[in-house]
């Protein structure tokens, strides 16, 4: 449960504290962490103090400590040494390393407890019993914010993301796949939406990894109750997923920023195909040059403005004005209509959408 890197840092901590060398061992005899460069185990030692009565023993200039969890045996402490201030480092570094097992459970409970609420795997009876159990407040306001990564995680990338929000925080920072990280955050005061993109932004700027520019982060609404908590990580999943659609140049999505591509995304696909089949009478706006799809984007990006639009483009107004003729007479549609701006506008991202769920097929 405990990994070894945290044993070992745990070891070396201790040993700069008190001088003294220390070496962790599983109850099969199996080193786990040590400062003790000369020590060797022996078997027979190990399996007779293991069977043995006794909380402590020295053996051979060594002192052995029996670390329990739960009046289990868990791990082996071997310091070196065989007079009584060793004796009572060992006692401490024991009884620290049983608390660091202590720590690490209720972590262990509350992450297992965390995923399941996410996961609405829990009955609402249970979520409040469980909660009060952990101590984990009910009503307060939370949001939950997800964050992919390029490639699978490890445990470093998760640990460095606990380490932005220090110690006593009340937020929670778990996973229930390989690529994601999720952030169930804790709100202060009147803290809002706009503090939930600042932090996200701030997670980026301190991730120290590579390939930084493939990470996206998004966050779902924020909720008053801990039973909602699943649902702002529904809308922050679909929040990640609308992204990678309709707002590729983003690393940070607000679920409440999907507009109607949180529409779109539900539809069936054999629906989106007779509504293009319809709107472009069989044809697709990837049939159209590249200086007509300029044109377009650019003609949207400016709210319909022919003159800002030209400008931009660097064209004579009557140049743009006759691409859009041209434009209606293919498509039947004007874009200076704003009816018909919409149905195109939907059209290019229903279209981008079936171009999307196509690529997961393959």
């Amino acid at each position: 449960m405990i990994s070894n890197q945290v044993l070992q840092n745990t070891l070396e901590g201790l040993k700069d504290i008190s001088r003294t060398e220390f070496c962790l061992i599983d109850t099969e005899g199996k080193v786990l962490a040590s400062t003790l460069a000369d020590f060797v185990i022996q078997p027979a030692d190990i399996q007779a103090f293991v069977g043995s009565q006794a909380d402590s023993q020295l053996v051979k200039g060594y002192q052995y400590f029996k670390v329990n969890d739960d009046y289990q045996l868990e791990y082996i402490l071997v310091v070196s040494g065989e007079d009584e201030d060793t004796y009572m480092v060992g006692k401490l570094a024991a009884f620290q390393i049983q608390n660091l097992i202590v720590a690490y459970k209720e972590r262990f409970d509350k992450d297992s407890f965390i995923k399941n609420l996410l996961l609405d795997n829990l009955l609402l009876v249970d979520i409040y019993n469980r909660a009060k159990k952990l101590h984990i407040d009910a009503d307060v306001r939370r949001v939950v914010l997800i964050m992919e990564l390029p490639q699978e995680r490890d445990h470093n990338s998760i640990e460095s993301v606990r380490s932005l929000f220090g110690g006593k925080s009340k937020s929670f920072i778990t996973a229930v796949d390989e690529r994601s990280i999720i952030i169930v955050k804790e709100l202060e005061g009147e803290e809002g939406y706009k503090d939930v993109d600042d932090l996200a932004v701030m997670i980026l700027e301190n991730l120290n990894v590579e390939q930084i520019e493939d990470i996206h982060i998004a966050y779902g609404t924020i909720v008053n109750e801990l039973k909602e908590v699943s649902r702002s990580y529904k809308e922050a999943r679909m929040a990640l997923d609308v992204g990678k659609i309709f707002f590729v140049e983003k690393q940070v999505i607000a679920y409440s920023s999907l507009g109607i591509g949180r529409l779109i995304y539900q539809l069936p696909i054999p629906l989106c195909k007779m509504f293009i089949k319809e709107i472009f009478d069989g044809k697709s706006p990837d049939d159209f040059d590249e200086e007509t799809l300029t044109t377009i984007d650019k003609f949207f990006d400016n709210s319909l403005n022919v003159s800002e639009t030209s400008r931009q483009l660097y064209i004579h107004r009557n140049t743009l004005v006759y691409r859009l003729d041209k434009l209606q007479k293919s498509t039947g549609l004007d874009l200076r209509v704003f009816e018909d701006a919409i149905t195109f506008k939907i059209a290019l991202m229903v279209v981008r959408y079936m171009k999307y769920m196509e690529t997961l097929e393959y």
